[in-house]
């Protein structure tokens, strides 16, 4: 078993920061791809950003690209997402996941193919 525990959302004006934290514990980190996915309001959670073990490959959506960031401390088994220059069409719920192996971007990006999931941080980016 996998526990997750995500920190850091909270309510940021447009063009503000946050730095999201993913804490896992259960199994070695560094064999596994972390992931993030979002869920706003009346939409399907979708893919965010992921990286595997020891951060060796690294996965952004295109919607995010440039201005979010995915990093791993293997030693605190942690991952991070560092979101930058905000929009109001970030706002969602953040989840983390977890998954083993690297693969495809197909892959990768389907949420389907992560068995263990955080509760969740509630990020909201006002106008």
């Amino acid at each position: 078993q996998v526990q997750l525990v995500e920190s850091g959302g909270g309510l940021v004006e447009t063009g503000g920061s946050l730095r999201l934290s993913c804490a896992a514990s259960g199994r070695t980190f560094s064999a596994y791809t972390m992931g993030w996915f979002r869920q706003a309001p009346g939409k399907e959670r979708e893919f965010v950003a992921a990286i595997s073990g020891y951060g060796s490959n690294i996965i952004i959506t295109d919607s995010v690209k440039g201005r979010f960031t995915i990093s791993s401390d293997n030693a605190e088994n942690t991952v991070y997402l560092q979101m930058n220059s905000l929009k109001t069409e970030d706002t969602a719920v953040y989840y983390c996941a977890n998954r083993a192996g690297w693969g495809t971007l197909e892959i990768i990006s389907m949420r389907g193919t992560y068995p263990y999931w955080g509760q969740g941080t509630q990020v909201t980016v006002s106008s």
